[in-house]
């Protein structure tokens, strides 16, 4: 067969491996950091390994590493299945594997050394960004250019997820990322104070909104009608879903600065979008629950559907849960809390890396021609993740109410009830708790590596012919 006759899942294949490879990475550095929290001693006083440097790599491994590979592997595939065409440019698919894969280990190795911007989830310096840049402008042209050359003239509603993220994001890192160099690692932002803050939090809670929430809609729209066997549930509805959403979540990152020097109106006009937020967040989610309308019987004995409808539900909770918390009132007891933690991993856990690993288990055997090895292991990963991640939220829920509630605490003469001190001391068995969770979760994503592994372990790599055009 020619090239030109088959897909490119060879970058699929290679982004879906190493999507394994660095959730493990990625959630081992969290198992270690949340073990931290309870017991600082094992940071064994080794400046690389404190909780700070740590806790940086652990949210660029899970998020760019994990949930960025997911995506390129997800992207690629449907982009080239639902277009019927080949990927734009094979040799510019290859470079945004390898560029992305340079970014992850570069990250890996000046995180622990204390080189950072200090910037949430841009903490990287100013070479890598330059490097992340050129490697998304690769991966833009790879995926529009495939879109352009297109044989089916409808644009399926995944791939407007997919190119909403990648545009988004682009503007998103460049505009944040703007510094003056001072040395090969070290650099300043070009905004000054509150600016940067606001700067940070549009560029902050839209990673959130666009990189782990429009780009795995996408993967929602295409692999749960697949692997159900059904039309999705409502197409008008996904288009609605789209262009309320992408309108209305960009407006919605100063509720991370409520009670801060920003002004009053900004964080008022960010809690209002974040509440708007609500409706398409859940008429995503109604749309793709409803998907399995008629075949609800399917999600007995089909385990792949049972991670992603459950991350589907986990989406909703999550999402009903972020326009809360971005209310003033409800803000001032939460703030500064684990509640946040408890929200934040309720998205990523129970959300993206769900809906990922169901995504992953569709993948791999059909890009190596295989059955899965194991569907019973693919149901006890299920149970033992859900299990991981409800220890992990509702500890982190608990713990945080209880530390807003401590600290606000007043006694009659004014003073305050309850030292910092006796708010940490209260956390600490909660924090036993996430880390019971987080190892639950490590513990499927190893038997999930064993399944894989076993199933792919010989096989011959697929080689899919496109579709003739119908005459």
């Amino acid at each position: 067969m020619a090239k030109t006759d088959t897909y490119n899942y060879k970058v699929v294949r290679q982004f879906a491996i190493m999507t394994i490879v660095w959730g493990i990475v990625g959630m081992l550095v969290g198992v270690l950091i949340a073990a931290q929290m309870a017991w600082p001693i094992l940071n064994f006083d080794i400046p690389w390994l404190t909780f700070g440097r740590l806790r940086a790599l652990h949210t660029n491994a899970v998020v760019f590493a994990f949930g960025g590979s997911a995506l390129f592997a997800t992207s690629y595939y449907v982009v080239q299945r639902t277009c019927h065409v080949r990927l734009f440019s094979d040799g510019l698919a290859s470079f945004t594997f390898w560029g992305w894969q340079a970014v992850i280990v570069l990250a890996a190795v000046t995180l622990p050394l204390g080189i950072t911007t200090t910037k949430e989830y841009a903490e990287l310096e100013w070479p890598i960004d330059i490097l992340i840049t050129v490697v998304w402008v690769a991966y833009a042209i790879v995926f529009f250019g495939t879109l352009i050359k297109r044989k089916i003239n409808h644009i399926y509603v995944a791939n407007w997820f997919f190119g909403a993220f990648i545009l988004t994001i682009a503007v998103l890192h460049v505009f944040n990322s703007l510094a003056l160099p001072v040395t090969w690692i070290k650099s300043y932002s070009v905004y000054a104070g509150v600016q940067d803050a606001m700067v940070q939090w549009w560029y902050g809670h839209n990673a959130v909104g666009f990189f782990l929430t429009a780009g795995f809609l996408g993967i929602m729209y295409y692999f749960i009608p697949k692997q159900a066997n059904r039309p999705v549930y409502s197409y008008r509805l996904s288009v609605v879903h789209f262009w309320s959403l992408i309108f209305a979540y960009i407006w919605a990152g100063p509720h991370h600065l409520h009670y801060t020097a920003l002004p009053d109106w900004v964080q008022s006009v960010g809690m209002v979008f974040s509440l708007i937020l609500l409706a398409p967040s859940w008429g995503g989610m109604i749309n793709g629950i409803m998907t399995l309308s008629g075949a609800w019987q399917k999600l007995r004995s089909d385990p792949i559907l049972k991670f992603l409808i459950v991350s589907v539900s986990f989406y909703g909770m999550s999402t009903f849960e972020g326009p809360m918390m971005a209310i003033k009132t409800v803000n001032a007891l939460s703030h500064y809390t684990d509640w946040t933690i408890g929200h934040v991993h309720s998205g990523a856990l129970g959300w993206v890396a769900m809906v990922s690993i169901g995504a992953m288990y569709f993948l791999i055997p059909r890009l190596f021609g295989r059955e899965i090895y194991s569907i019973k292991l693919i149901d006890t990963h299920f149970w033992i993740a859900t299990i991981g991640i409800v220890l992990y939220i509702s500890s982190m829920w608990i713990s945080g109410v209880m530390q807003g509630l401590m600290w606000r605490a007043i006694n009659p003469d004014g003073t305050l009830t309850y030292s910092f001190v006796e708010s940490v001391q209260a956390m600490h068995p909660f924090y036993i708790v996430r880390l019971l969770g987080g190892l639950c979760f490590l513990g499927g994503m190893l038997i999930m590596a064993y399944n894989l592994w076993n199933t792919i372990v010989g096989a011959k790599p697929v080689e899919a012919r496109i579709p003739a055009p119908a005459s």
